[in-house]
């Protein structure tokens, strides 16, 4: 079974988009995001650019393997807003995203199939207009061993093509690697295989 190690998110935010109905507006917008903290420093943004609105809603869904996701209402009837919006975030395929569609009330209310139906337009529009770009899963290592061992460690690194991290170089080396997961097992048995040399996992 090959191991699933690229997920798709956005290259960059999108561009504001406008969707109108009976009166009311909707503003779109799509963020790449990697932590809750990112999203509601974004949000805070928002309200502030937005003052006047009536409803921030939004949803953001964070993780490859294990997938954390929120979608929130913010006062509109309950599954109109947030849900809607969160289930374009899934029919687009991506993650570390977040959607927010900002909504001015016109004085007409949509009912509920009508909120539903403008806020997932919004949603839709806003990653319509998003670059979305697919990514690895990387799976990083740190790699400890001596300093006569160094060319050794550098032979694999440049065969293999491996992306270093970071690097501390004094009498005992210690490197960090990543490297895409379904070559991780590969990778790990090589350089546990080499004499005094030390691999692990970074948690």
């Amino acid at each position: 079974m090959e191991i699933k190690d690229t997920y798709r998110t956005l290259d960059f935010p999108s561009e504001e988009v406008l969707y109108k109905e009976k009166n009311s507006k909707f503003f779109g917008y799509a963020y790449p995001i990697s932590s809750e903290d990112e999203a509601k420093t974004i949000l805070e943004d928002l309200r502030k650019q937005h003052n006047s609105a009536r409803h921030w809603c939004y949803a953001f869904q964070i993780g490859t393997e294990k997938i954390y996701f929120r979608a929130n209402d913010d006062g509109e009837p309950s599954n109109s807003a947030g849900m809607p919006i969160y289930g374009q975030i899934q029919s687009f395929d991506v993650t570390n995203v977040l959607v927010v569609v900002v909504r001015y009330f016109g004085g007409i209310k949509l009912g509920v199939g009508g909120l539903i139906s403008a806020y997932k337009t919004g949603a839709q529009m806003a990653l319509e207009t998003s670059e979305i770009v697919e990514k690895t899963i990387d799976i990083h290592y740190i790699i400890k061993f001596d300093y006569k061992n160094m060319n050794k460690v550098m032979r694999v690194i440049k065969e293999k093509n491996l992306d270093i991290v970071s690097q501390k170089m004094e009498m005992s080396c210690e490197i960090e690697i990543k490297t895409r997961k379904k070559n991780a097992e590969m990778i790990f048995d090589i350089f546990s295989n080499l004499y005094e040399i030390d691999i692990k996992r970074k948690e």
